[in-house]
């Protein structure tokens, strides 16, 4: 059975540390971490689990931090984890699995990391992330803000899943990360524009975004997953702004670049008619969101609500006004499976249940 490193960087984490390495605890054999000039009780909690506590001054790079991480790790593999990041018992199980059957000309594995969850406990946005790392391979970090793994060789897909618990959010921490690298006169990636992008997005400069985005676009380098999100992410900055035709044209867009279309995609495009009122055109495209299968294998963002209770719920409000209550009512029940304590939902229960009552 291969032996696992784990490496965190830390600071000021007392509220969720020890939650995550209790997670962890007993699936590694080494924990190395590396407290970044906390002012809190994380060294403290950090020592309760082990003596491989570290000091590294702070320079305000992540991938420089967790490249030193990385240097104290002594096993076959190193484990990175946040320390907002827990493993839940039913991937506890399957980390497990995959340790004690894991080949040693595996150079990395890839996880599934749940980036979010919603208030039912149904993961709203997901992807992969290269998570378990060959030691002797030597791969580094690269990037100054969202930061990313320089990994080849030999990779393994499994289907663990690193479940991320944020107690509070940074907001414009890494906005100003990247203002910083405009002042600088950084020349920026695709890459770059995308994130960047984003967190315009998230912090609500919606025409700066989808300038953004568009600089992300009309490059010929940058990956391609990036691309179709580029358009995605722009056209919610449109419906935000309330400027349908160019929502919708930038849903389109992204078909350029994906082909065949996706949940997060065609869920938007029905709802963006279903605001119209074009409910029979809004029902083909959210019954397509539901039938298009998962791509296992797939790296980038994967938002599990576009292809579950999300279409279902919309499918009962098209199906409703025109006037088919028991499609209404079969959708409604779909979305409940999914949300059994959504307000909303219940309330179109009893609204239709009373309607098909009456109708019998």
């Amino acid at each position: 059975m291969v032996s696992i490193s784990l490496c965190m960087i830390v600071k000021n984490e007392e509220e969720v540390l020890e939650r995550c390495l209790e997670s962890v605890k007993d699936l590694v054999d080494e924990i190395n971490i590396v407290d970044t000039g906390s002012e809190d009780n994380t060294v403290k909690i950090a020592k309760k689990f082990t003596d491989r506590v570290f000091f590294y001054k702070w320079t305000g790079n992540f991938s420089t931090a967790r490249n030193v991480s990385f240097e104290y790790a002594s096993k076959d593999y190193i484990l990175y984890l946040d320390a907002d990041d827990v493993i839940l018992e039913e991937d506890r199980q399957k980390f497990l699995k995959l340790k004690q059957s894991l080949s040693s000309d595996v150079d990395a594995v890839s996880m599934y990391y749940n980036a979010g969850t919603d208030e039912f406990g149904n993961v709203t946005l997901k992807y992969r992330l290269n998570r378990l790392l060959k030691r002797s391979r030597g791969f580094s970090w690269a990037g100054d803000c969202h930061n990313y793994l320089n990994v080849t060789g030999n990779i393994l897909n499994s289907d663990v899943g690193i479940t991320h618990k944020k107690i509070k959010h940074s907001v414009g921490r890494n906005l100003s990360i990247y203002k910083e690298k405009i002042k600088r006169g950084d020349s920026f990636t695709a890459r770059d524009y995308f994130y960047y992008g984003n967190e315009l997005r998230e912090n609500g400069h919606y025409q700066d975004a989808i300038k953004s985005y568009e600089e992300n676009i009309k490059l010929t380098t940058g990956w391609i997953e990036d691309k179709i999100y580029a358009c995605i992410n722009k056209a919610d900055c449109y419906r935000f702004l309330n400027i349908k035709e160019k929502e919708l044209s930038s849903l389109f867009e992204s078909l350029n670049f994906s082909k065949i279309p996706r949940p997060e995609i065609s869920s938007r495009i029905g709802f963006n008619l279903q605001r119209d009122r074009k409910f029979k055109e809004a029902i083909y495209w959210y019954q397509l969101s539901i039938q298009l299968e998962e791509d296992f294998n797939k790296w980038s963002f994967t938002y599990p609500a576009y292809s579950t209770w999300y279409p279902h719920l919309q499918l009962c409000v098209c199906y409703y006004n025109l006037g088919d209550y028991e499609s209404s009512y079969k959708h409604n029940e779909l979305a409940r499976s999914f949300r059994p304590e959504d307000d909303k939902i219940l309330f179109n229960k009893e609204l239709l249940e009373k309607k098909l009552f009456l109708n019998s």
